[in-house]
């Protein structure tokens, strides 16, 4: 059965705004209601079409008053922050995060009308270190949990929303664990590190990066929410590329660090407004984090369009290289006749040097 009114919350970023414009533009729905803490730029407001905006704070009860006048029957969180910075700091970032979800779900578990409830959720409640499996499942925990940030708090909310489907069996739940997301019109922590110039890695370290178009991510939130799909699934493209690939297509600079030094670099980063990169997301780009998607496409019913080479080409379109493709070809295709032309020296001098077999006579006096 479709959706009749959906809640979205976190409308005022591209990816809530988006799909609260895709919600919108379906005749089958009759009312779409967007909320966040602040209104949406102009250009996000045009696009949102008939959705109803509604500045509300998830963290104030009053959400439920929205919920229950409003007979709202599915609820899609996507108001999570990912950063301190665009939440004011830590304490904030928490509040809303966690402190967000408990009010958001209790006005849910309050509201008889709601009967669906979707929870953009994201693959960095595995965590990342040097003990991780090849490719994490949705059955797996993290080897390493995570400590604090962004990871600790989805760990937090995923538990929270297990605890009321336990407390509403007829709520119809579906948690979406996406990889990172890229794109040209997306803003997220790993587009804004790919946009350095210069881009500080972690000597001896090269993570194993799976991304996700934001088309994809859009196709999938609102599979989510006018399907009955239940359960966790991990999202993400097919296949995987190496940090220091990314990097090079990317036309930036690529800067290895010893590990202490990386990590004043990443706070001085936050410092001054750089990108806000915490020490997870340095842990993520240390060791990457690669996650199964058989979940997705068999029982979910989706696949991905874009690969994670395809993604990566795509926002490649928006971000002028520092360094000309040409030239990184150019140089390889030296380098890569250099070695060539050493090797088959290394092989010629080494014809020369080999001693010259016996005799035929002397040979038989050796084996006699």
């Amino acid at each position: 059965m479709p959706p009749s009114v959906v809640l979205v919350t976190g409308v005022s970023r591209w990816l809530g705004g988006a799909l609260a414009a895709e919600l919108a533009a379906d005749p089958s729905i009759e009312r779409v209601i967007g909320v966040d803490t602040v209104p949406p730029a102009p250009a996000v407001l045009r696009r949102l079409g008939r959705t109803e905006f509604v500045r509300a704070d998830i963290r104030n009860p009053l959400i439920g008053k929205v919920i229950a006048a409003a007979s709202v029957d599915t609820v899609v969180h996507m108001n999570i922050s990912s950063t301190p910075a665009g939440s004011g700091g830590r304490g904030p970032m928490k509040e809303l995060n966690v402190i967000g979800t408990m009010q958001l779900l209790a006005a849910c578990q309050r509201a008889p009308s709601v009967r669906r409830f979707v929870l953009k959720s994201t693959s960095a409640v595995y965590g990342a270190s040097s003990r991780d499996p090849a490719v994490f499942t949705e059955a797996m925990q993290a080897r390493r949990v995570p400590a604090g940030g962004f990871a600790k708090d989805s760990l937090d909310i995923e538990g929270y929303v297990r605890a009321f489907q336990r407390r509403r069996p007829e709520v119809k739940v579906a948690v979406l664990r996406f990889t990172n997301f890229i794109g040209p019109r997306i803003d997220s922590l790993l587009t804004g590190f790919f946009r350095m110039p210069v881009v500080p890695t972690a000597l001896g370290y090269d993570a194993r990066v799976q991304l996700l178009h934001e088309d994809d991510a859009l196709a999938v939130l609102a599979r989510a929410t006018t399907g009955d799909f239940v359960g966790t699934a991990n999202v993400g493209g097919e296949g995987t590329l190496l940090l220091s690939q990314a990097i090079r297509r990317l036309g930036r600079v690529e800067v290895p660090l010893p590990s202490p030094a990386l990590g004043s670099v990443g706070r001085l980063s936050r410092r001054f407004g750089f990108v806000d990169y915490s020490p997870e997301q340095m842990r993520f780009l240390n060791f990457g984090r690669v996650v199964d998607t058989t979940v997705l496409r068999t029982e979910f019913g989706y696949t991905p369009r874009y690969t994670t080479e395809a993604a990566l080409t795509d926002y490649a379109r928006t971000v002028p290289p520092v360094v000309s493709p040409r030239l990184v070809e150019s140089v390889t295709a030296r380098v890569r006749d250099v070695v060539e032309r050493l090797g088959d020296t290394a092989d010629a001098v080494g014809e020369r040097l080999r001693p010259a077999p016996p005799a035929p006579g002397l040979r038989a006096v050796r084996d006699a």
